[in-house]
């Protein structure tokens, strides 16, 4: 648990500093710093799973520090993306189209009726 809450917190803490250099930057309305980290923490979440699976040493420890941890901290859609990718190759591609678009509009909903009920 340690772990996995010190990988949270640097990955939380990249998030953060992603954001505000956008701020400074970006005057568009398109979310271009959630889009960036969101796609960024999908390459580095792939990338770590291949390294250390290529290698043979994806350990529960290191899963926890680096795909639980830095990725879930910096984004939970690297996870959400990993998830439906293994489900698609796995043979299940209805499964995966299910999960991604029942995860996007339950997503949408859920932050209406967040929005709703505090209004």
């Amino acid at each position: 648990m340690l772990l996995a809450g010190a990988g949270g917190f640097v990955g939380t803490c990249c998030r953060f500093l992603i954001n505000r250099f956008f701020l400074g930057i970006c005057k568009y309305p398109f979310p271009f710093a959630t889009f960036t980290i969101n796609v960024l923490g999908c390459f580095i979440f792939g990338l770590i799973a291949g390294i250390l699976n290529k290698n043979g040493i994806l350990s529960p420890k290191l899963n926890a520090l680096l795909m639980v941890g830095f990725c879930g901290g910096f984004t939970t859609f690297s996870t959400f993306s990993s998830e439906a990718y293994n489900l698609g190759i796995n043979g299940e591609l209805m499964v995966s189209l299910l999960y991604i678009a029942a995860s996007v509009i339950a997503g949408l909903i859920a932050v209406w009726i967040g929005l709703t009920i505090t209004n």
